[in-house]
């Protein structure tokens, strides 16, 4: 059974930091994209970062313009896990992180992930 499991939210003080982790297994995910996505009350779900697979086992990222600089994303664990290193944070950043895994050729939208996480909570105060 494929299971996404994400790890590591809390409620933090703007400024503060926060490590997510989330670990894939199941199947071998090392080719698949990893990516964070996260969502508001209200609001969709938006892209945050992702490593995206190519030759030798090499791992490039790209994140989202809101994230990028405060953000860093790593992979771990011969590709079945993600870490999502999150700095300087604002309570703008407060919602659900989901990571998820996809194998498509896109990986900034919902429909290029064919696995998701249950979420976990992100509380950004001031």
């Amino acid at each position: 059974q494929v299971q996404l499991v994400e790890s590591g939210g809390g409620l933090v003080q703007t400024g503060d930091s926060l490590r997510l982790s989330c670990t894939a297994s199941g199947r071998t995910f090392s080719r698949d994209a990893l990516g964070w996505f996260r969502q508001a009350p209200g609001q969709e779900r938006e892209f945050v970062a992702v490593t995206r697979w190519r030759s030798g086992r090499t791992y490039y990222t790209d994140y989202a313009d809101s994230v990028k600089g405060r953000f860093t994303i790593t992979r771990l664990n011969a590709g079945n896990t993600v870490n999502l290193q999150m700095n300087s944070l604002k309570p703008e950043d407060t919602a659900v992180y989901f990571c998820a895994a996809g194998r498509g050729s896109q990986h900034k939208a919902l429909g290029d992930y064919d696995y998701w996480g249950q979420g976990t909570q992100v509380t950004v105060s001031s």
